[in-house]
């Protein structure tokens, strides 16, 4: 009995010893200026009202999918995805497509 409690306490405190290190392979702050010398395109928060009042109507409105519902406006440069009816993110198109 001995032995197991002994084999027991190694091991917990081995568990406590362990580590691990997140390693981040592309910066998640990059993203294509929104500016005058960029594309500029919706930003988060706005509503579909205020995109299309401030870009226009979309080149396509590709419909809403999935919990919650995240839809997407296809622009000539840019792609703006929705969640319910606010921007969570706009996107500038590649110029070749894969």
């Amino acid at each position: 009995m001995r032995n197991i409690s002994l084999v027991l306490a190694v091991f917990i405190l081995s568990l406590t010893a362990v580590q691990a290190e997140v390693i981040s392979i592309a910066d998640p702050r990059y993203d294509v200026p929104n500016s005058s010398t960029g594309i500029p395109r919706p930003t988060q928060g706005m509503n579909m009202t205020q995109v299309e009042q401030a870009f226009g109507a979309p080149e396509t409105k590709v419909p809403a999918v999935g919990e919650p519902p995240i839809s997407r406006w296809i622009y000539g440069e840019f792609e703006v995805f929705f969640e319910y009816d606010k921007v969570i993110h706009s996107v500038v198109r590649r110029s070749e497509q894969p």
